[in-house]
């Protein structure tokens, strides 16, 4: 049996999209503009544009979104009467950390071990890659048998909703009869895998104060009400003993029927230390798939080193909440406000600023699209069948969409599998794993349009 013709053309792209991932991960596109240069995230957006507008799309725009940021839209038109399909990757990345704690430069794509390393190389610059060689390959092979669709967002590490807001305002810019968002991820580098549901986030900022300014520890503690033993008293009533989250109000006995994940292999994936336990109760999936997650992201308070003996006046967290389908993350986010605030001790000044917010999501996985899917998928790995598995993450666009196009289906596939670590210190991406999904969604493609 002769190689798949898609398959050996994405194979003989596979060394310019290396290259290409290396110009476009050198961008330090964190759209954190405290943090980093805004002139790197536009640089990264005007790269984006230009490798549109290299494969023929017309209408490509630069679109200034609400937050301050933008996001990058073309149009590639299709035979007459063919379907629109819309592919979405973000070029947004979250800042690296620590940078002397990653083995090479986070903003250097350095191949290593079989894979390659570099903020957003995953998530999701390798996911704006993996649509360049799908329609590249389609091209190739007869031509692109769709009308495309592409939005690279530009602030969705952040979740402030710039994109979801202009689509809101522009409800006609996006529209298609089926959407594939390239953030998302196989269970298992070679598992070919489709993201069924995700979980919604609410982000807040507590602050804690209770003295006009810090005293001596010596003269006025024992009686000075402390900021930030307030503050940690707070934060520990967000978990109960065994770590699961408590949020007044929020349930947190939901069941995950699906591909389950072994907690060994949990262990492995979040490298676990020796000794240390889970946290939670039910299986793996039930806790990261279908349950509430409450993660201290940050909080203000002095460092050790220069740390002076004084009672604190004021200190603050910035506080995440994952929030399963099912559960309204606007009605989330008051009770984890009203938590906060009925759990502040010794009668201390609480205030809860939401810093972004996105809705869970659940596919219709029924549809026509997903039977496309999975026969692509099949072919683009070899004895393999498609599973279909949850992620604790948040793409807050797939609620927005949803609403917006009733009718549209849609799919989440990727590169973030657990080696990737994406968000993490060495953040890398399987090639193997780019070239089979692109394989894959250039067949999708070819198979979605002769349904």
């Amino acid at each position: 049996m002769s190689p798949n013709p898609i398959a050996e053309t994405v194979a003989s792209l596979m060394p310019k999209a290396k290259a290409e991932l290396t110009e476009l991960v050198a961008f330090k596109s964190v759209a954190d503009f405290d943090q980093f240069p805004k002139s790197e995230s536009a640089a990264a957006a005007n790269w984006v544009a230009d490798a549109l507008r290299a494969e023929g799309f017309q209408d490509v725009a630069l679109l200034d979104t609400p937050d301050g940021t933008q996001s990058v839209y073309g149009l590639l038109p299709g035979p007459e009467g063919a379907p629109t399909v819309l592919l979405y990757a973000h070029y947004d990345v979250q800042p690296p950390l620590d940078e002397a704690a990653w083995t090479t430069p986070p903003f250097e794509l350095t191949e290593r071990e079989g894979r390659w390393y570099g903020r957003g190389s995953a998530d999701c610059k390798g996911g704006v890659l993996m649509h360049l060689l799908a329609l590249r390959a389609l091209k190739a092979n007869g031509g692109v048998p769709v009308s495309v669709k592409v939005i690279a967002e530009g602030s969705e590490e952040q979740g402030t909703g710039g994109l979801e807001r202009y689509a809101e305002k522009h409800p006609d810019l996006l529209t298609a009869d089926t959407i594939v968002i390239g953030d998302a991820g196989n269970f298992r580098v070679g598992l070919p895998t489709v993201t069924a549901t995700l979980r919604g986030m609410t982000l807040l900022r507590v602050r804690i104060d209770t003295l006009e300014g810090n005293l001596h520890s010596g003269q006025f503690g024992g009686a000075a009400p402390d900021a930030l033993a307030a503050l940690v008293r707070v934060l520990d009533s967000l978990r109960a003993d065994d770590g699961s989250t408590t949020v007044d109000g929020l349930t947190g006995d939901e069941v995950w029927d699906g591909l389950q994940y072994e907690e060994a292999d949990f262990r492995k994936d979040a490298k676990v230390l020796d000794g240390v336990q889970l946290v939670g109760r039910g299986t793996v999936a039930d806790r990261i798939w279908a349950r509430p997650a409450v993660t201290v992201l940050g909080i203000d308070c002095p460092p050790v080193i220069g740390a002076t003996p004084s009672v604190q006046a004021g200190a603050r967290a910035l506080v995440s909440l994952r929030v399963p389908p099912g559960v309204d993350a606007a009605e989330a986010t008051k009770l984890l406000q009203a938590h906060l605030e009925a759990h502040t001790p010794w009668g201390a000044q609480v205030t809860t600023e939401q810093i972004g917010q996105g809705q869970p999501f659940r596919a219709d996985t029924t549809s026509p699209a997903y039977a496309a899917m999975a026969e692509a998928m099949g072919e683009a790995y070899p004895g393999e069948e498609m599973q279909y598995a949850g992620q604790g993450g948040s793409i807050p666009l797939c609620n927005t969409l949803a609403a917006l196009y009733p009718r549209a289906e849609i799919l989440l596939i990727g590169l973030s599998e657990p080696e990737a670590q994406i968000h993490a210190v060495d953040e890398s991406v399987s090639p193997q794993e780019l070239e089979r999904l692109s394989v894959a969604e250039a067949l999708f493609l070819q198979k979605y349009a002769a349904s």
